[in-house]
């Protein structure tokens, strides 16, 4: 297929020698307007960069859009209606409106809308899969150092939303409760978060975010009725604790842990392989454009509350 990226900044790069590395992929250039991302990475990995995207209408298949979310709409819109598929990071747009949009401007063109919700390709996601029952209550924890990347948007778009991906693909039933407090620190955006979640089949879910932290750390934790789970999502590691068959000398129940370590792996290669396997044989994709809608409008709701907690204490 015919490929090419839109935005070469940080992550956009990495789309960019992903697509030039896949058997099943020419990628025919990148766009941005930086124009010394882009020629730096034009000279890697020898394609053509254009400093406006709209030349590559029309002479694309597949594409990526690695902009700065405000600009996910029009970009990505602009080439489904050039008839190309299109992969656009996470969150897929700033707006509900917007991503509604989006889903019936691929359905009209008859293409794929995927959603770059990377955590879903996690090995140690992947692991748990079969494990899962009914979980009752999960927490998540997402802490990053700060960066002025992304702060265009909220913490809560910025990196809850992966957590808020994760969360409504594992319990779904329907969000029938947020409640959610967060600050500023750094930037004109909130900056740490904590949102509590309550499901019509009862589940709750915890989720914290910060970009203000001095350690990185990528958590979920699974509570369900035969057992604890825990992803190190950053580590790779799934621990899994059961009751144990016996009783011990001390008259405690056995506990029986599992834990095991898996690769690092590729999981942006592995996600753009789902999205042109997708794409080439008209499979849906791994991320749909609803899921992708599905964490937006969550999101959406909890910086609402956000607001509305901010002003009732301002």
């Amino acid at each position: 297929m015919r490929t090419a990226v839109i935005g070469v900044g940080y992550l956009g790069r990495f789309h960019a020698q992903k697509y030039a590395t896949l058997p099943n992929s020419e990628l025919v250039g990148i766009a941005d307007p930086d124009r010394a991302a882009s020629g730096a990475v034009a000279a890697e990995l020898g394609v053509e960069a254009y400093a406006d995207y709209r030349e590559l209408l029309g002479r694309v298949d597949a594409v990526s859009v690695v902009t700065p979310t405000p600009t996910h709409h029009v970009i990505a819109k602009a080439f489904l209606e050039a008839g190309a598929h299109v992969l656009v990071e996470k969150p897929m747009t700033v707006t509900v409106e917007e991503g509604v949009e989006l889903i019936a401007a691929a359905k009209r063109a008859g293409r794929i809308l995927q959603v770059g919700h990377l955590e879903r390709f996690n090995a140690a996601v992947q692991a748990v899969q079969p494990i899962l029952t009914v979980p009752r209550f999960i927490e998540s924890a997402r802490l990053a150092p700060f960066k002025q990347r992304g702060t265009e948007v909220d913490v809560v778009l910025d990196l809850m939303i992966h957590d808020i991906d994760l969360i409504l693909s594992i319990v779904r039933s329907p969000v029938v409760a947020v409640d959610a407090i967060g600050t500023s620190v750094f930037s004109k955006e909130i900056d740490i978060a904590n949102a509590r979640l309550r499901f019509a089949n009862g589940c709750v879910a915890n989720a914290t975010a910060s970009r203000v932290s001095l350690k990185t750390e990528r958590k979920l934790r699974l509570f369900q009725d035969d057992a604890y789970l825990s992803v190190d999502l950053h580590n790779k590691v799934l621990t899994v604790i059961r009751k144990g068959a016996g009783v011990g000398a001390d008259g405690m129940p056995q506990v029986a842990i599992e834990e095991k370590n898996y690769e690092q792996g590729d999981a942006l290669r592995t996600e753009i392989e789902a999205f042109l396997a997708a794409a080439v044989g008209g499979l849906p994709p791994p991320v749909s454009g609803e899921d992708g809608l599905l964490a937006l409008r969550t999101a959406v709701s909890i910086t609402e509350q956000l607001q509305r907690s901010l002003r009732q204490f301002a």
